[in-house]
């Protein structure tokens, strides 16, 4: 059950010129779900991505990146469920080629301008065949749709819209994300595609996507497993009338910036909503440090430990789980003496231990809660950093030990 998750509506989804979405069943895990998405831009286009940094990356992360690097003008998406095409050397490649070059038939466009991604089982050879004859059979579709057709072991569709105002003009963005464990940071998430009408140039894009995934993707852990096929896609159609943005430099830069900050922070938060076995939603808040990366080593320190994480599962206020977290996080010359932990506004530990004025009760009460904030002051500097993650129930080792089956 996800962590106060809202379900999104077609109609709370805004349009963006540009784009046209259309879904398939191709059965390739289960039979009568839709499965296989397909994302077409219409040209003059501009399209970036990350991609997970894990050396075992899946066959369609490999391709794509070579796609875009190739520089060409990416015409369409290509997203199917329920295989990962992870772990499938060569034979993988040339299986998510094949439904690219099919795809490319379809569109008269060529294969390298046909961008793959793959999500599910891994180790597994990818049923290209079946996506290959589920693609003449798609069917339009909007976001809300799209979204779904994504989903593996998550419990919710995963989708958001933000409008704004530039030099007048009006501007749309919408994203759609999928996942809910093996999530862990070193890109963005499972599967992320966000898309705007707004005008923007290559080289602003490539810098876009990067600031945008560290500002949201690059700040969430489940589980603490880096994933195969993590990809994070940004699409500008250019439809939108505002001015194009061909500099970092320019006045609309910050404006579309923020928006898409919000929209990728939106979706990676409902990520850990949606954790696999989710009970929690926790907002680890680190301040007061040398540096962002050092506030981000604590905070992830906290955020994958399976005790602490257990702890929270069952609101038991064992804090000192937190404080050995903390301990080896990295910082070797931390002061624990100036630390300061808080549960909320509940002030925890302090001058090297437990607040003389903490009670129990008070812990309890916030670690009952459904939505709960962890700040640590390191009393260091000035930098801060934040990460969200999620409890570890009982039903995370079921979803996990069934995810085969």
């Amino acid at each position: 059950m996800a962590v106060n998750l809202t379900p999104v509506s077609a109609d709370q989804l805004a349009i963006i010129d540009g784009i046209e979405l259309s879904v398939a069943e191709a059965g390739i895990k289960k039979a009568n779900r839709k499965d296989v998405l397909v994302v077409r831009i219409d040209k003059g286009n501009t399209v970036a991505g990350v991609f997970t940094q894990n050396r075992f990356c899946a066959a369609p992360v490999q391709i794509s990146k070579n796609h875009l690097d190739a520089g060409v003008q990416i015409r369409a998406l290509v997203v199917n469920t329920g295989n990962a095409n992870a772990g499938t050397g060569e034979d993988g490649r040339q299986r998510a080629l094949s439904v690219c070059q099919a795809l490319a038939g379809e569109l008269d466009c060529a294969v390298e301008q046909i961008l793959p991604f793959s999500t599910g089982v891994i180790l597994e050879p990818l049923p290209a065949d079946k996506i290959i004859q589920a693609l003449p059979t798609r069917r339009p579709a909007n976001w809300a749709e799209a979204a779904e057709a994504i989903m593996t072991t998550d419990t919710a569709p995963k989708a958001t819209s933000r409008t704004l105002d530039i030099d007048g003009a009006k501007v749309s963005i919408t994203g759609i994300a999928k996942g809910a464990g093996m999530i862990h940071p070193n890109m963005a998430t499972m599967l992320g595609f966000v898309a705007t009408d707004a005008p923007v140039t290559r080289p602003v894009l490539e810098q876009l996507v990067k600031e945008v995934a560290d500002l949201s993707f690059n700040c969430i852990s489940v589980d603490g497993d880096t994933s195969t096929n993590d990809s994070f896609i940004l699409v500008s159609t250019g439809k939108s009338a505002a001015p194009r943005i061909d500099s970092v430099n320019h006045p609309a830069y910050a404006v579309l910036k923020a928006a898409l900050v919000d929209v990728a922070t939106e979706l990676a938060q409902a990520i850990i909503r949606d954790g696999e076995g989710a009970t929690k939603f926790i907002s680890v808040k680190v301040e007061g440090g040398r540096s962002v990366a050092e506030c981000k080593d604590v905070a992830y320190a906290i955020a994958r430990s399976p005790l602490v994480k257990t702890a929270f599962f069952a609101s038991d206020p064992n804090l000192g789980r937190l404080l050995c977290a903390i301990g080896y996080a990295g910082v070797s010359d931390l002061d624990v003496d100036r630390l300061s932990l808080y549960l909320d506004d509940v002030l925890v530990a302090c001058n090297g231990g437990r607040n003389p004025e903490y009670k129990e009760e008070d812990g309890q009460r916030v670690m009952s809660q459904s939505e709960i904030t962890v700040r640590v002051v390191l009393g260091r500097g000035a930098a801060q950093a934040t990460v969200w993650t999620c409890d570890f129930s009982y039903d995370y080792v079921k979803i996990n030990a069934d995810y085969r089956s």
